[in-house]
């Protein structure tokens, strides 16, 4: 993959710092400019985003992956803030949210999941032309993964960001946290319906929802909320069950 810088996403500094507290450095700044047209560049020959315009790409899918760290950058961090080492992308499609977390936190060490192979290896490509090196890969489903000695609860942190029903990602996540991790999924709308059938998943899987941050996108005020799931018992051996059942019959 030959790499080549044609656009510059936005800085957008001010915004960063007023939404997230936190704003990348000139060094992450250059590193999102060359993941973003690595992107669309990569997009030729595999389906991995349709959003390439610069300023839906820097809301979308950078603003929005890290919307997710905010307790990480608060000033008092809340006592229920892990501390993280190892974090898992599950279903990270075309690098999202994994990719820009890798860049926004370098001492984190960050796995990529995903069941298609041909996207996986694009991002090892992509990774190494960028010189992330905290970055793993794992081409598989979720369901195999979290049976897995070398994954099963072993994460400090887990994303789910658009794959599904928030207890099918769950289901995906909570095997391949240590005790006392974190899931952070990525949610649109968030009703008081979703969240009481959400509670019944949880206490099947040991997880304890910790706290529901809700946000507005920066620049279309978009509805965002990110849910924050804690695991405070061992996960069943029985989960996940085999693959494609957390999606087609949720918890």
């Amino acid at each position: 993959m030959t790499e080549t810088i044609t656009e510059q996403l936005p800085v957008n500094g001010d915004l960063w710092q007023a939404t997230l507290q936190w704003q990348p450095s000139d060094q992450q700044q250059a590193l999102f400019d060359r993941l973003y047209n690595g992107i669309v560049e990569g997009n030729r020959q595999v389906n991995l985003t349709r959003i390439t315009e610069p300023d839906s790409f820097w809301e979308k899918h950078l603003w929005d992956s890290l919307s997710g760290l905010v307790p990480w950058y608060e000033p008092e961090k809340p006592q229920w803030l892990p501390t993280v080492k190892r974090v898992i992308d599950i279903g990270t499609g075309g690098g999202f949210p994994g990719l820009p977390v890798a860049i926004a936190r370098p001492n984190w060490q960050v796995t990529l999941l995903d069941s298609t192979r041909k996207k996986i290896a694009f991002l090892q490509t992509l990774c190494q032309n960028l010189g992330l090196t905290n970055t793993a890969f794992l081409a598989e489903r979720a369901e195999t993964v979290g049976h897995d000695k070398k994954h099963r609860a072993q994460y400090d942190l887990a994303l789910v960001r658009a794959v599904g029903p928030a207890s099918t990602c769950a289901e995906y996540a909570l095997p391949l946290l240590k005790k006392s991790g974190f899931a952070v999924l990525f949610r649109g709308q968030w009703t008081d319906e979703e969240e009481e059938l959400f509670m019944g998943a949880l206490d099947t899987l040991g997880g304890e929802l910790v706290a529901i941050c809700p946000w507005e996108t920066p620049l279309t005020q978009g509805i965002r909320h990110c849910l924050y799931v804690k695991k405070v018992e061992k996960t069943d051996k029985e989960f996940p069950r085999q693959v494609g059942m957390p999606a087609k019959h949720p918890l």
